[in-house]
């Protein structure tokens, strides 16, 4: 597969890769089946990370150490197993596609926000603790999402939904990160030939009653109908670049984390934004965030509002 006429391509005539971060678990070997099927969508290639400090401890240790027998098994000798385990997996799924390795001596999160400089989106799994160690995220995962340039990634839920099997794509649109993340949605949609459901969440204010059209001259659902015009100003300018995409719009009352990850049960992937806030150096993540990507059914690709345009303008055809 080429990949879709809407798909991501490149910077001038760099073809920026697709980058997934491994560390042997079976949640990154889940990331990785779903990178290789996202690279082959977009056709772009996939690059495979391992982050490690060895070389800054075990290594220099080594080097120091008179005699040292050179089969002694490393954590670089892991490390170098661990990414050729991962390639390996990702040939077999995909044999034509374009596939680089790279160990990187740095703590992962470090790691894998240098590469995001230069990828179009980078990949992870989900890492928890004990019996439920596919609910809770890991801080990479959450670290990453939190603070990357480029969209993140991370693959989570059940098979059926990290397997797209329902068709459907679910965006929460809210506030100043809807662009970015109904731009995403829908590149998605166009690219894999599925619907976007967009979700905009409302609710009046605890401290005010429900105005009286008869007293006010106001409707009785004004908020809702403010929510509604903030969804269809999210959509009308973007649904126009993706004219084949069918978009669903969803007006919920209550809490956008609760429907988003209700949704989240019949869904593919769920999209959401991620803003930048004056003195911080990444994109933040608010309740919302940290919700979705802890309880969702499906993988979530956290966008970067900043990174909106500039992606789309350099990266689309």
């Amino acid at each position: 597969m080429r990949g879709h006429p809407g798909a991501l391509k490149a910077v001038g005539t760099m073809v920026l890769p697709l980058v997934v971060g491994v560390d042997g678990s079976e949640p990154s070997l889940h990331a990785v089946d779903w990178a290789v099927d996202e690279a082959v969508r977009h056709g772009l290639p996939l690059r495979i990370v391992h982050a490690s400090l060895w070389e800054r401890y075990e290594g220099a240790a080594l080097a120091d150490t008179p005699g040292a027998v050179s089969d002694v098994v490393t954590e670089h000798d892991i490390a170098e197993s661990v990414v050729a385990r991962a390639a390996q997996r990702a040939r077999q799924r995909a044999p034509t596609l374009e596939i680089g390795t790279g160990v990187v001596p740095e703590d992962p999160v470090s790691a894998l926000l240098r590469e995001a400089r230069l990828a179009t989106a980078v990949v992870t799994g989900v890492r928890g603790r004990g019996p439920i160690k596919e609910l809770l995220l890991g801080s990479v995962s959450l670290s990453l999402a939190a603070r990357s340039p480029r969209p993140v990634v991370v693959v989570r839920g059940r098979p059926e939904n990290r397997q797209a099997a329902n068709g459907r794509i679910v965006v929460g649109v809210g506030g100043a990160t809807a662009p970015a993340a109904v731009r995403y949605a829908l590149r998605e949609g166009a690219v894999r030939g599925y619907e976007v459901e967009a979700v905009r969440a409302w609710r009046r204010p605890a401290h005010r009653t429900a105005p009286h059209p008869l007293l006010t001259g106001e409707p009785a659902h004004a908020e809702e109908d403010h929510a509604a015009a903030l969804l269809d100003e999210a959509l009308d300018g973007v649904a126009k670049e993706y004219p084949g995409v069918i978009v669903h719009r969803a007006l919920v009352e209550g809490s956008a984390r609760h429907a988003l990850v209700t949704r989240s049960s019949a869904a593919d992937l769920l999209v959401m934004g991620a803003r930048r806030r004056r003195g911080h150096l990444g994109p933040q993540l608010g309740l919302v965030g940290h919700t979705v990507l802890h309880h969702s059914e499906c993988p979530v690709a956290v966008v970067p509002q900043q990174e909106c345009h500039r992606l789309t303008a350099a990266l689309s055809e």
